[in-house]
């Protein structure tokens, strides 16, 4: 038994109109929950980002708080590279769909990605 699971995703070669489009970032955001059974708790923020040096030459930044945990995207327009994650206590998450989701949504032609259980000794209950 475990936690939850999180799934981190670095995608290359992306749509450099679609990584910078941040409507889209926000798009996902809000559909991404529903499509995965998730629940959100709040609204998406996101942020437009200029850079901070030579490493990150800026982009599109959000992520959205679920019940389950959370999901973030973050784009760096310049480079055609994102990365995201997809952290949920909820058990079972189907990573090739999410996998095909960012590909499509962003226009990736290559993806790495890993799958960590979280909280594989999480307590059965309470702790007094």
């Amino acid at each position: 038994m475990h936690f939850g699971e999180h799934l981190t995703i670095d995608g290359y070669n992306g749509d450099k109109k679609r990584l910078c489009d941040k409507e889209l970032v926000l798009s996902c955001l809000n559909e991404l929950p529903e499509l995965l059974g998730m629940h959100k708790i709040a609204e998406p923020q996101l942020v437009v980002f200029d850079g901070n040096g030579a490493k990150d030459p800026g982009g599109v930044s959000g992520v959205v708080l679920i019940a389950e945990s959370h999901i973030s995207i973050h784009t760096f327009t310049e480079r055609r590279f994102l990365t995201a994650d997809v952290y949920s206590c909820k058990v079972g998450m189907d990573t090739t769909f999410i996998l095909n989701y960012f590909t499509k949504a962003f226009g990736l032609s290559e993806i790495e990605h890993n799958f960590l259980l979280r909280g594989t000794r999480y307590p059965r209950q309470n702790i007094s």
